[in-house]
């Protein structure tokens, strides 16, 4: 049976800060312990505001590119100039927003830059872009939970929302992935009936942080970290780049 969670009393996270050290004493002061065979989701949110990832939109300033796309999407232009930056390539374009190639590999909208719950008071002047490596990310975080739980076997997911091409609703996707698979590649093994399985994979990672986002939730929740127990196996490990469609395969682009 999965149990998914939330590690309480997470204090408010501050560029510089020490993730690992937060994590573990909240998760002390809960009384909660890692097993072997866990795996702990953390929001994209709380990583890249300790790895310093917030801008001010007043220190950005705006290429001709970038104000021409704030017209047609109807966006801050100084926010569009950031978007750029972290994007390799411009998919789409519609009222509201703008549909990338994120430079780490995902296709998002708006590059996973988000203006919500940053700052109180004044969020509409800052942004705050994805970690710069969310595998490393999770892999750091792994080291130091794992060493301080004294556990061999654990996974960690760096997660985020986003939404999808064909449905409604955003659903949690894993960024970063360290200690455990990303992708279960089914093939060559039989159904019920015997059936071989020709092309089943399974984003395993990509449905545990959906699964913790549930508890994380999208607004003022403020419990951006979540136990997730009861894995079968975890697997090899992967990262999260295991799950990204190759270019040839991408019937949306």
């Amino acid at each position: 049976m999965l149990n998914v969670k939330p590690v309480p009393g997470l204090p408010r996270v501050r560029p510089g800060a020490d993730l690992g050290t937060l994590i573990a004493a909240a998760m002390r002061q809960a009384r909660m312990r890692l097993r072997n065979g866990d795996v702990l989701v953390v929001a994209q949110k709380v990583v890249s505001k300790a790895e310093g990832r917030m801008v001010e939109l007043s220190t950005v300033e705006p290429r001709a590119e970038a104000v021409r796309l704030a017209s047609v999407v109807d966006k801050d232009p100084r926010l569009i100039e950031l978007i750029l930056r972290e994007s390799t390539e411009v998919l789409r374009t519609a009222p509201g927003v703008i549909v990338v190639e994120h430079r780490l590999g995902p296709v998002m909208a708006n590059a996973g830059i988000d203006q919500s719950n940053i700052r109180a008071g004044d969020d509409h002047e800052y942004a705050l872009l994805l970690p710069e490596n969310p595998d490393a990310s999770a892999a750091g975080l792994r080291g130091a939970l794992a060493a301080r739980a004294e556990v061999q076997n654990l996974g960690v997911i760096v997660n985020d929302s986003v939404g999808r091409a064909w449905r409604l609703g955003t659903v949690g996707i894993a960024l970063g992935v360290a200690g455990m698979t990303a992708l279960w590649d089914l093939r060559g093994e039989r159904d019920l009936f015997g059936r071989e399985l020709l092309v089943s994979e399974t984003g395993v990672a990509d449905q545990v942080a959906s699964a913790a986002q549930l508890v994380q939730g999208e607004g003022a929740e403020g419990t951006p970290v979540v136990r997730v127990r009861g894995l079968s196996q975890l697997g090899p490990p992967q990262t999260a780049r295991a799950l990204l469609r190759p270019r040839d395969q991408d019937l949306f682009r």
